[in-house]
């Protein structure tokens, strides 16, 4: 029914505070502060991503999944070209079904993806620390330094 709106809430939110971030970055890389760069293990500069960048991500997996739901829900007749838009919002026994999926299948739904979102964003993290800290730590570098130890 409504569904889609709460990803959709989420990624207005989350599209402001990207822009807003982006805005502060780069306003720290004019001012000669280097924002994106932090120390890894033994003392070695690592380049960090941006946060503003990791939020587009989150951006672009809140505004595609919602512009599919909205799609879907448009195919089932769910949602109309006219006021009230939504079919569900006519009669007052389907509005409270409807907030009723909104917060069940909605929030639910924005939850799962920001946490896979903030899984994927940690785990890019750690793998970019990992192969900063020490030369020979790459998934293909490994391997082969593995190979030749064992021969």
């Amino acid at each position: 029914m409504a569904c889609f709106l709460v990803p959709v809430t989420e990624a207005i939110i989350t599209t402001a505070v990207a822009k807003l971030l982006e805005r502060r970055e780069r306003q720290g890389a004019a001012g000669g502060a280097d924002a994106a760069a932090g120390t890894g293990a033994a003392g070695v500069t690592v380049s960090r991503e941006p946060f503003s960048q990791k939020l587009r991500r989150l951006n672009a997996l809140l505004w595609g999944g919602s512009a599919l739901l909205a799609f879907e829900h448009l195919w089932h007749g769910e949602i109309q070209p006219f006021f009230p838009f939504l079919t569900a919002a006519a009669a007052p026994a389907a509005r409270a079904e409807m907030l009723h999926e909104m917060a069940t299948v909605g929030v639910s739904m924005s939850i799962f993806v920001t946490a896979a979102w903030a899984l994927a964003s940690f785990i890019a993290d750690r793998i970019a620390q990992r192969d900063a800290g020490s030369p020979g730590s790459g998934s293909l570098r490994s391997l082969s330094g593995m190979q030749g130890a064992a021969l």
